[in-house]
Order: C-alpha cells, then structure tokens, then sequence
C-alpha cells in the first residue's frame, strides 16, 4: 500500500549502533549535528538557503507532526483548515482534534471571503502524483500572507519528480527572501527507507518552529538520539538516495505499462510513489478487478470524494512483487496464488 520494503542503508545501520549507547534523555529541539544535515540537505538537493538552526526541528515521524500540528499551533473551534479535494486523511484527524471546520477544494476562489487559520498543500501529492508549479504555489504563498493564514506544505515525496521537477514553497523562487507563515514537512521513510526509525522534521518560519517548539518539550515529543544520528547520516548521503530513486523508477515504468495495457488510464502521477489510475468506473469496481488478480490498490474515495473513480496503485513493493503485479495484469498466472500465500506489498 506504500510501505518502503528495500533495506535499510547499511550507512545508516552504522550509525545507529554507534549512537546505541544513550542513557540520557534527548532534547525536543535535537542534536544541532542533526538540525544543521537537514539544512545541508534542503539547500544541496531543494535549492532552500538562508535558513538557521531556529527554524529547523526533528519530529517523530510526518504522521505525528501532521495529526497533531493544528492543536501544538494553538487553533481550536472556529478556526478554519483547507485541504487539498483530494488528499492524506490525516490533514482532516488533524483539524478534527483541534476542533476546527475543514474545506476540501483546490479553489482558492472558492473560499470566498473565509480566512483560514492553516492550509494544507501536497506537492507532489498523495495520493494522485500531481505536482504543482513554482507560479501556483507563489499564488498561494502570496494569498496565505495576505490573510495571515499558516501555509503547511507536506514535501515528502518532494525527491520523486518523475515528468518535472517538485520545487519547496520555502525556495527563494516561490517564498522570496521569506520563511514568514510558512512550514514544510518532510520525511525520510522513503527517501531512505526509514520508516521504521520515525524520522522526519519541520522547517520554516522561526516563530512558527519555535511556537512547535515549546508545546513539544512540555509533552516529551522528542526523537531518540540514536535515531536522530542515523538521520543526520541519511540526510549526509545520496549515493542510497540516487539507488533509491532508481529503483522506485523501474517500478513505475513497469506498473504503468501494465496497467494502460490493462485498460487505466494514469491521469497525474508526475511525482510520488504512486500511479493514479482510472478505467472510468467506480473506484471499488476497479479495486474488486485487481483484486481477483491478487494485486492490491487504494480506493481512490478513501482520499475524498473526487477520487471515485480512481484507484491508487503504489510502487514501493519489491521488484519481485512488482513482477507477479505485472504478469498478472498481462493475464498471465493471476489464479496461480491463493489469498493465504500472498506475502506482504502488491498482492
């Protein structure tokens, strides 16, 4: 479904263990070796510069970070969330435990005369691959700042552009000479095959990452430090990044060939770990046709009501998985396995 399957790099292995011996208690705000990789990071691979040590902050995990986010900023009852029409269902949870009123839509129009508190963006987006433009996320930043709304922008998949190049809200083209009222999240769970360490950060505004900040060290959120060392390693290498990506590409090119042939149609999917495919019927009917030939996909409605008539096929499962899908959908061997021998990943 989007699990990473792919070893962890050795790289980063080692430098768990060496960290293994940590009888204190780790800081909410994190080594300044770790804080100081992810700036490194965004600037040698995002373009994102001018950036200091106060405006970056480990988190245990993005799902952590996003469920919990509208409550640590403070918005409660009355407060307004936008979210993208379709999108991860944990933007919603979020707001949801805060209280807060949430709008699906991709319209900015649409809102009218509202001023939310926080926007969500997703680029490249889960479930659907879309990538937006530098001149649409520009327009966004601009409308956010103009109505002191908090602009969120979840970048975990921002290293998997696969038909054009994902840019961050914070690179100088899109945000200025300006981080106010913005925040991006990323994650290294599939960049590095590290979701099992629960490793990620937010970075962006100072006020808005020292505001996090302080509601985090007063619930204990901190990452382990033996985690935060092994992130500072991810962060530091991309020889595992660029095999990764390899890798990932194979399996899409594979998958999407299988499936048009197979009568979908992928509509986006330019970036994301994920193809976006329809055959123009109900999202449930297309997921009862994979699986009588035991390959699972996401009911494209489980992402909002505008996904219907899609399903989301991921290609995070192993090459050998990725195969049998792709046999399968040839017409080849699909009634060979029963439901109880299928392993884990594309079923």
């Amino acid at each position: 479904m989007g699990t990473p399957v792919d070893p962890t790099p050795e790289i980063v292995q080692e430098a768990l263990r060496a960290a293994a011996n940590s009888p204190g208690y780790p800081t909410t705000v994190g080594l300044p070796a770790t804080r100081q990789a992810a700036l490194d990071w965004l600037s040698s691979a995002h373009g994102v510069t001018g950036l200091g040590l106060d405006q970056v902050l480990p988190v245990i995990g993005s799902k952590e970070l996003i469920a919990s986010l509208a409550v640590h900023l403070g918005l409660g009852p009355g407060d307004l969330v936008v979210l993208p029409e379709l999108a991860y269902p944990t933007y919603e949870v979020g707001a949801a435990l805060a209280g807060a009123r949430t709008i699906a839509t991709d319209s900015l129009t649409a809102l009218g005369p509202e001023r939310p508190a926080l926007l969500w963006l997703n680029s490249p987006s889960n479930p659907t691959g879309r990538v937006l433009p530098p001149e649409h996320l520009r327009k966004v930043v601009d409308w956010c700042r103009e109505r002191g709304t908090v602009l969120v922008s979840d970048e975990c998949y921002l290293e998997f552009g696969w038909e054009v190049e994902p840019i961050s809200v914070l690179h100088p083209s899109v945000c200025g000479d300006s981080t106010d009222g913005l925040l991006v999240v990323h994650s290294l769970s599939k960049r590095s095959n590290l979701a099992g360490y629960r490793c990620a950060f937010v970075a962006g505004d100072p006020r808005l990452v020292g505001e996090l900040l302080a509601v985090r060290k007063n619930l204990g959120l901190q990452m382990p430090g033996p985690q935060q060392v092994a992130m500072a390693a991810a962060l530091s290498d991309t020889v595992h990044a660029e095999q990764q990506h390899s890798r990932y590409a194979a399996r899409r090119g594979a998958l999407r060939s299988a499936l048009e042939s197979a009568g979908f149609r992928v509509d986006h999917s330019e970036g994301s770990l994920y193809l976006w495919a329809s055959r123009d019927e109900g999202c449930w009917e297309s997921v009862g046709w994979l699986a009588e030939r035991g390959i699972l996909a996401a009911p494209g409605d489980f992402y909002g009501a505008a996904g219907a008539r899609h399903v989301r096929v991921a290609f995070t499962a192993t090459d050998e998985r990725v195969e049998a899908a792709v046999a399968r959908l040839a017409g080849s061997g699909h009634q060979a396995e029963t439901s109880s021998s299928w392993p884990s990943g594309v079923r």
